[in-house]
């Protein structure tokens, strides 16, 4: 029996599948695993090329399966697309995952460490908590709106409206009984939440104090200790790019083509790569 050298493997939580190649490209298996029986299935293959998409928990995977002496190779989703046929199950994302795996030019994701992974966890975390206050804080207005009090933009207006929505406050005075104790609430969330980032700000700050490669990156122009220190945990290795501009590009930074026949055709930045690092670019100084 032919044994596979390129294994696709399709990731859920619950539900895998395998996908096995030969040298040739001919499918040698198509096999339907379930979570508890996945280590198992590897630990008995011999040693190959492993493929997944570079998606939710692709890099758990990729750590268990490399200690087992497996070769992994993490995939952007979107290259490897292009390699369904038809229809979508777990056996033709499988299937395609393990074609996109054996083309020459491919390009892969890096398997990061728990470490790298937990480094990055504190960007996420204020991510999540600056998007829960500007919800509340969108959500503070358009309520207020309904009883005909407008509020200015900006994040720096929100303090003051907590002022004004007390009971003695120019607004909470013209507010109805029971709409007065939501608005407390929903102000109260907001002062949480401006004591959460600001405490994950410090927490940022001391790290990139602490690290060497965030200190150098302090001294461009424009780089702060946010983004400092998300480049410095969350991007790939500098010998990772050829050259800036590749840089700008696992940014997003770089403007979408559409040209064809010789004619040159720019548009927008394509903002197709790492959102989180992109964001402190474009936001200015300080960030």
């Amino acid at each position: 029996m032919l044994e596979a050298t390129t294994i696709g493997l399709d990731i859920a939580k619950h539900v895998f599948h395998a996908h096995g190649a030969d040298e040739r490209g001919a499918q040698v298996f198509s096999r339907r695993l379930s979570r508890g029986k996945l280590l198992d299935f590897f630990i008995a293959h011999p040693r190959c090329v492993v493929a997944l998409e570079a998606c939710g928990g692709a890099h758990h995977w990729a750590r268990e399966l490399r200690a087992m002496g497996h070769e992994v190779r993490l995939i952007p989703p979107a290259y490897v697309k292009p390699f369904v046929k038809r229809h979508k199950n777990d056996a033709v994302d499988a299937e395609a995952i393990c074609e996109a795996a054996q083309r020459p030019n491919m390009r892969f994701v890096a398997v990061k460490t728990e470490e790298q992974q937990a480094a990055a966890l504190v960007f996420r975390t204020r991510d999540l908590a600056v998007k829960q206050r500007t919800q509340i804080g969108n959500a503070l207005r358009s309520h207020l709106a309904e009883y005909g009090w407008v509020a200015p933009k900006g994040a720096a207006h929100l303090a003051m409206l907590a002022d004004l929505l007390d009971d003695g406050g120019e607004i909470g005075e013209t507010l109805p009984e029971a709409a007065r104790p939501m608005f407390a609430m929903m102000v109260d969330m907001l002062a949480d939440l401006d004591e959460r980032v600001a405490a994950l700000d410090k927490e940022i700050t001391r790290r990139a104090r602490e690290d060497e490669v965030a200190r150098r990156l302090m001294t461009i122009p424009g780089i702060g200790p946010i983004t400092a220190t998300a480049i410095a945990a969350i991007a790939p290795p500098a010998e990772t790019f050829a050259k800036g501009r590749d840089f700008a590009a696992w940014l997003g930074l770089v403007p979408k083509q559409a040209s064809t026949g010789g004619k040159q055709k720019l548009g927008a930045i394509s903002r197709m790569g790492e959102r989180m690092n992109r964001a402190g670019f474009v936001g200015g100084p300080n960030s």
